[in-house]
């Protein structure tokens, strides 16, 4: 290389480095600057120890303390959802209502299933979807029932007008110090809503859906690293995930993705509704790398990701947020 190229080279290489930081900066400023996350800066969330509170399940967004931030405020879409379709269940509050806010945002019409002690969370979340001048469609309703989650897969897709993701994301947990103290109701309300649900609801889903459709699943870190005191919810989190990997691989042939979120410790609702003892709600989350419980907002971006079209090979796969405690399998 001559002197000549040389300097031409290198005149051409700082004329391009130049470009891609003016546009960065200049996307970075359209986008509201370099502070303009999708959420606070973690060191503004609450970490332990948390007021110890107690409600009845399935519990209330609206009247925890420090109540969960679900990117009511922070949230900003870039249409990546256009026109899309959803039912997500559990949308009243915690991470299905992070969903929810997120889906409307980024251009998505929305159902949120939720039982009817929930109503008042509820009420919020379609507020929030219809200011984004999108349509909500609220369906409270008891998963554990087969016949309802066929009519709520039904209502959904006539009141919206067709149906490109299910969500499934309602759960429940109850904690209890030994096998011996899970009764045989305890076993079967949490085994319904859990797995027989996402199965009913998924058979229901897919008599509707077309290639393009996505179905996102919220397993958990339990599935991989369970805790003595919540035996019946964790295995349940395995079961999703391994109900994730193969009904990826069975419509993979039909243009259906089937992905799932795993988080780890959040603050919702679960938690202080009978989801934790009050010792370990005080220190919930602490015993993470990041020192404490996510919020709601943080995760929501992962379902994004497990229905966005342009991820079109991503079938089969597990996103996961745990706080640096890793991957559930």
């Amino acid at each position: 290389m001559t002197d000549t190229t040389r300097r031409t080279f290198v005149t051409g290489a700082a004329i391009t480095a130049g470009a891609i930081a003016a546009t960065a900066a200049n996307a970075a400023t359209q986008s509201g600057g370099s502070n303009a996350a999708t959420t606070p800066a973690a060191a503004a969330y609450p970490k332990p120890p948390y007021p110890v509170q107690r409600q009845p399940w399935p519990g209330l967004a609206s009247k925890m303390t420090p109540r969960p931030d679900h990117g009511e405020k922070s949230y900003k879409g870039s249409g990546k959802l256009a026109g899309k379709k959803a039912l997500i269940t559990g949308g009243d509050s915690g991470i299905g209502r992070a969903a929810a806010i997120a889906y409307a945002r980024e251009g998505a019409d929305v159902a949120i299933n939720y039982l009817p002690a929930e109503e008042p969370d509820a009420r919020e979340v379609v507020a929030l979807i219809r200011a984004e001048g999108r349509k909500a469609v609220a369906i409270p309703g008891d998963l554990r029932d087969e016949r309802f989650c066929r009519r709520l897969v039904q209502q959904a897709s006539e009141q919206l007008g067709g149906l490109d993701i299910l969500i499934n994301n309602a759960a429940r947990q109850q904690t209890r110090p030994g096998i011996a103290d899970i009764s045989n109701q305890d076993f079967d309300d949490t085994m319904k809503t859990n797995v027989y649900a996402p199965f009913w609801l998924t058979k229901a889903a897919l008599e509707r859906m077309s290639a393009g459709a996505v179905i996102v699943n919220t397993s958990s870190e339990q599935a991989g690293n369970p805790s003595p005191d919540i035996v019946d919810y964790a295995l349940t989190r395995a079961a999703v995930l391994n109900f994730t990997k193969s009904m990826a691989k069975q419509l993979a042939s039909r243009g259906i993705r089937v992905n799932a979120v795993a988080p780890g410790p959040f603050w919702t609702p679960l938690q202080v509704s009978g989801g934790a003892t009050p010792e370990k709600l005080r220190s919930f989350g602490g015993d993470s790398p990041m020192a404490r419980a996510g919020q709601p907002a943080e995760i929501a971006a992962l379902y994004v990701a497990a229905a966005d079209p342009a991820l079109s090979y991503s079938t089969g796969q597990i996103f996961g947020s745990t706080g640096g405690n890793g991957q559930p399998a």
